[in-house]
């Protein structure tokens, strides 16, 4: 129940707010409110603070222009310190971290008078090794860490990236970074800032000399302190994995916000996915004895190095067996008169010939796993000074390197026990599938599975441990029902649910064109040459222009065949990095210059181009998933199994999710208008066509007959 002395309190910090702004209350944002805190003040407490009930999650889709972020920051902030509770917004996107950290936030505390600590919070892959790189800078060439795959490290540092480690370890130690990819002021390539981080597997913690000056245990530390943390997805799952509590607060004693919560399912299902390189596997394991007598050598073959190394020779031995047995059963099954790129298990179910290779190299992998912990044990007692006949220098060289060489085999071993188990008999499955992979001078063969559903996984470790959580995005529901996301997020069908309309003037603003088309889209070559005969004709009277496409075939064929001038006005995804795309594009735009941006997925969401930044939208097709694409083929026969059609119960609703983000492009405040003109006539022709149009919001219609 809400109780009226914190009822209060949240109306008069959002009073104080609009007056301190000069704002007038949106209705909307007055109903997000409303929503958050009924559920969040609903729940019932313990006699030590804990959670009593389950009605303590709400989803609230906000259209543009509600001001949700506003409203979930001063509907729970109340709450959480109420409750004496910690509070974590989680976000998708790098951009909406910085704009909650450097904008929403302190706008809160400074207009509706509500202090805070708060503290943004990453991985460590975003946070300089103060040992890797002194390593990389001694060795000067040579490789200061284990690669995950051979192929992807250059074994020579050429000259200017060794300057450009100079430069930051010189920035570091004078105080004038901190240390944090962020803040750096131009960005590194990830083939570059990749040899500099280190992860759980291979940080010796409060064991490393450089522990005291460490970037990522210094921001660690500030989170202890703080009110509310700014994470992203990605890190609260890795939470949630190691138990909760390790990285950020307590579950049990959180309050979580997933804004853009709508990536929350995607981002599950990638964090249990696991891949195998079989080929490299094979070169790993063979050098693994040569790699573990380099560690005896260098520590003077230190006895209490030898017997876990000695122990290990039997499950090396077995791992490189079993590796060369799995390599002809695999390319077996990708042999033919015309051998596939990837080969798909129907169902997730693994052919009968790799299941007892899979289960053989899972104990393999977890006897090797045993001795590669011990070792790296001793080698963290060496690092913590105690008496040792190990030197500290070489146990420093070394955890690294073994921590990295655990993890892999970790890694070796989670792939192959799911390929060798069978998915539980009414939960949704697995799938499994294989792919040639291309290198520069051989090809591989790589063994991949990703559930299909993180639904049972969200609902054991999240919903059912935290004390309250926010769903929430301008985009949570698929055909106006939000039925797809409590089953992607493994919510009960009870959970509060509100859909909150944008306040945009649509119909008055903006236009959605359907032109007239010859040609179809299951007809693609055909219907690429239309699409590119139509921007040829009609990209020159436009001036702000993103077009959308769902393929680089389509996107680059569409871009050859434009004229010399419209290619000049193109940004293309691929030729820079997407923020570099936006920050030329508004340069051009400012300088009174056409701009068009060629684009993909990740251009039809999250892109905030406002005012004269963007008035046409082109969508050159419906963005229904890749046919083939392992995961989806994998749950349209689990739907199927159930009864369900996987057209209509998932792609469709799908792809409704993804037009509405892709239309949401275009207004992006009260006074934007422009046009979205869809290039897919199947919103006309097709049953279904009706159910998406009826989904976007209420432009004003011109459809060709």
């Amino acid at each position: 129940m809400l109780e009226s002395t914190l009822k209060e309190g949240i109306q008069g910090a959002y009073s104080q707010f609009l007056k301190s702004r000069g704002l007038k209350a949106r209705p909307a944002q007055k109903l997000m409110i409303a929503q958050i805190a009924r559920t969040l003040a609903g729940i019932g407490l313990g006699e030590k603070g804990e959670r009593l009930g389950e009605s303590h999650v709400t989803a609230v889709e906000a259209g543009t222009g509600t001001g949700k972020t506003i409203a979930y920051l001063l509907a729970t902030l109340p709450i959480a310190q109420a409750r004496k509770k910690k509070l974590v917004l989680s976000t998708a996107t790098v951009s909406l971290q910085e704009q909650l950290v450097n904008k929403d936030l302190p706008e809160v505390v400074k207009h509706a008078q509500l202090p805070v600590r708060y503290q943004l919070a990453k991985g460590r892959g975003r946070y300089l090794c103060v040992n890797k790189i002194e390593q990389r800078m001694e060795r000067q060439g040579e490789l200061g860490q284990m690669a995950l795959y051979e192929d992807e490290v250059a074994e020579v540092i050429d000259p200017r990236t060794l300057d450009l480690y100079r430069t930051l370890i010189d920035k570091f130690a004078s105080g004038r970074w901190d240390g944090d990819r962020d803040n750096l002021a131009e960005p590194l390539d990830d083939e570059v800032w990749r040899p500099l981080t280190s992860d759980h597997m291979q940080c010796s913690n409060r064991r490393c000399l450089n522990f005291s000056s460490c970037p990522f245990y210094r921001a660690r530390e500030q989170l202890e302190s703080v009110d509310l943390v700014v994470a992203n997805h990605d890190l609260v799952l890795a939470d949630l994995a190691l138990g909760g509590g390790a990285i950020l607060p307590e579950p049990g004693d959180t309050i979580y916000v997933f804004d853009e919560g709508h990536h929350l399912a995607d981002k599950a299902n990638g964090h249990f996915a696991f891949a195998m390189r079989l080929g490299s596997s094979q070169k790993m394991a063979a050098g693994l004895t040569k790699r573990l007598n380099g560690l005896l050598d260098d520590a003077a073959g230190a006895l209490v190095l030898k017997d876990p190394v000695e122990r290990m020779a039997g499950p090396i031995r077995d791992l490189e067996l079993i590796l060369e047995q799995l390599g002809p059963a695999v390319e077996g099954l990708m042999s033919g008169d015309s051998p596939p790129e990837r080969l798909r298990f129907p169902g997730g179910r693994v052919p009968e010939v790799l299941i007892p290779l899979c289960l053989d190299l899972t104990r393999a992998c977890e006897r090797l796993q045993m001795q590669l912990e011990q070792l790296v044990a001793v080698l963290r007692e060496a690092m913590e000074g105690e008496q040792s006949e190990i030197e500290r220098a070489v146990a420093e060289r070394w955890y690294p390197q073994i921590g990295s060489l655990w993890g892999r085999v970790q890694q070796m071993s989670w792939l192959a026990r799911s390929y060798a188990t069978p998915d539980e008999e009414g939960r949704s499955p697995t799938a499994r599938w294989i792919n040639r992979i291309e290198l520069d001078l051989s090809r591989d063969l790589e063994l991949r599975s990703t559930p299909v559903s993180a639904a049972d996984t969200l609902r054991e470790h999240l919903w059912e441990v935290c004390f309250g959580a926010v769903v929430t995005s301008a985009t949570l529901t698929a055909l106006g029902r939000f039925d797809q996301l409590l089953e992607q997020l493994g919510l009960p069908a009870e959970t509060a649910c509100v859909r909150l309309e944008s306040p945009f003037d649509h119909y008055n603003h903006g236009v959605l064109a359907v032109p007239a088309m010859r040609t179809d889209p299951s007809d693609p070559q055909s219907h690429t040459e239309e699409v590119a005969d139509y921007l040829a004709q009609n990209l020159p009277a436009m001036e702000a222009v993103l077009v959308l496409f769902t393929s680089w075939r389509q996107m680059l064929a569409t871009l050859e065949r434009q004229t010399e001038s419209i290619k000049n006005s193109v940004l293309a995804q691929g030729a820079y990095s997407r923020q570099e795309i936006l920050k030329r594009h508004r340069a051009r735009i400012d300088a009174g210059e056409r701009s068009i941006i060629f684009g993909l997925a990740s251009f039809a969401e999250g892109v905030d181009l406002p005012g004269g930044y963007l008035t046409d939208v082109v969508i050159t097709k419906l963005p229904f998933s890749v046919p083939d694409d392992p995961v989806d083929a994998t749950m349209a026969e689990w739907i199927e199994q159930r009864g369900g059609n996987a057209f209509s119960d998932w792609a469709v609703p799908a792809a409704s999710m993804r037009l509405t983000q892709a239309v949401g492009r275009l207004l992006r405040t009260e006074q934007d208008s422009g046009q979205v003109t869809l290039l897919d006539r199947r919103v006309v022709t097709r049953r279904y066509g009706r159910q998406l149009l009826d989904a976007l919001p209420p432009f004003r219609r011109q459809i060709a007959s």
